[in-house]
């Protein structure tokens, strides 16, 4: 066409994991029974009965008018939560509303981003959108934090921790040091930090170039919702709010958000079910004789050692089981599993014995 500018002709499009068409209300499309999808890393398990009362109690006053421009009630709830006061939250459209501003906010041509890689897969189509420079560089095996990333003089370094596809947590003390050795903005990016041992809050009160990602997609069960929040310095999100369309969360949004966030009991039990169940599928997967390393979210990322990962993929499709598969080099011979209730589990395990076993 030629409208658009040079980097955006040559940009591909961020690849999301498909979505098989499967039980649920449709008004436009027919629904096919007994899908078992695993390839988008979703909650298996609803989000709180508090969620689905705040939605219920919105009323045709909040719809009529623009949301708070700041989400002034979640900023609260969160901030309460993660030890800070409100005007270091931030609400995001989902994690990757907040991921576009840092590249609208800190990158250009003249100021490049670095990151580890393989990691999420949206990072090098934003720096194409933005026109900057990428230095990806390369996770060890066993996905240690690479010290030359310390070394890069990017304007943004970004470490998704815990890791995707992988799975692996870096050591808290492992990104302060990391915080204090870059010259630019360091985002840690815990999108899927709930199924972790740790978190890496308490860095932005010893770092102003800190800033600090956060999901309620996965641990919440609010991917479709689309909110996620940023934690750091006044100042830093002080910036951030230059940049951020005007109203990027809608009131009903808000107030689902708001209601999860302030449920912990019925989120932490969530958390360890689905932990207890990545524990369960991680040893049944290496018995099969996969490679799996211990994960700290709720997937894994199976290396298939006895049949090839594009096969298997294509085999488990056949039986309407759906897990991701990375076309790409470090990631072809894997297979990355979201962890889904006991029965999905129970029917990827049953499907993988008998592919295995012909």
């Amino acid at each position: 066409m030629g409208y658009f500018r040079e980097n955006i002709e040559r940009a591909k499009p961020y690849e999301a994991g498909f979505q098989p068409v499967s039980a649920g209300p449709s008004h436009d499309r027919p629904r096919r029974a007994g899908v078992v999808k695993l390839n988008t890393n979703e909650n298996p398990y609803p989000p709180s009965p508090k969620v689905m009362e705040a939605i219920a109690g919105i009323d045709c006053e909040q719809l009529r008018r623009y949301p708070d421009p700041v989400g002034s009630a979640f900023r609260r709830a969160a901030a309460e939560l993660n030890g800070v006061e409100p005007g270091w939250i931030m609400c995001c459209n989902g994690g990757d509303d907040l991921l576009r501003m840092v590249f609208t906010g800190f990158c250009d041509r003249r100021r490049p981003v670095a990151y580890p890689a393989p990691t999420y897969s949206l990072y090098p189509v934003l720096a194409k959108v933005q026109n900057c420079k990428v230095t990806e560089v390369a996770f060890d095996e066993e996905f240690n934090l690479p010290a030359k990333l310390a070394q890069t003089g990017a304007a943004l370094t970004i470490v998704c921790n815990p890791n995707a596809p992988s799975g692996t947590f870096i050591a808290v003390e492992e990104l302060a040091s990391l915080a204090d050795e870059v010259s630019g903005v360091l985002l840690i990016d815990e999108a899927y930090v709930d199924f972790a041992q740790a978190n890496c809050v308490g860095l932005v009160k010893d770092f102003d170039n800190v800033i600090i990602l956060r999901s309620m997609s996965k641990g919440y069960s609010l991917a479709g919702l689309r909110f996620g929040y940023a934690i750091a310095r006044p100042e830093m999100i002080a910036g951030l709010m230059k940049v951020k369309d005007s109203y990027n969360v809608d009131a009903i949004a808000i107030a689902a958000a708001t209601a999860a966030i302030k449920d912990q009991k019925y989120f932490k039990e969530n958390v360890e079910k689905v932990k207890a169940e990545c524990k369960r599928v991680t040893t049944e997967l290496g018995e099969l004789g996969f490679g799996v390393r211990v994960s700290f979210a709720n997937f894994v990322l199976a290396g298939c050692m006895n049949c090839p990962a594009s096969e298997i993929y294509d085999k488990l499709v056949e039986r309407n089981i759906y897990v991701r598969f990375f076309n790409k080099g470090g990631l072809d011979d894997k297979l990355r599993i979201t962890v889904g209730t006991g029965e999905q589990n129970d029917k990827l395990l049953a499907a993988l014995k008998e592919i295995l076993s012909k």
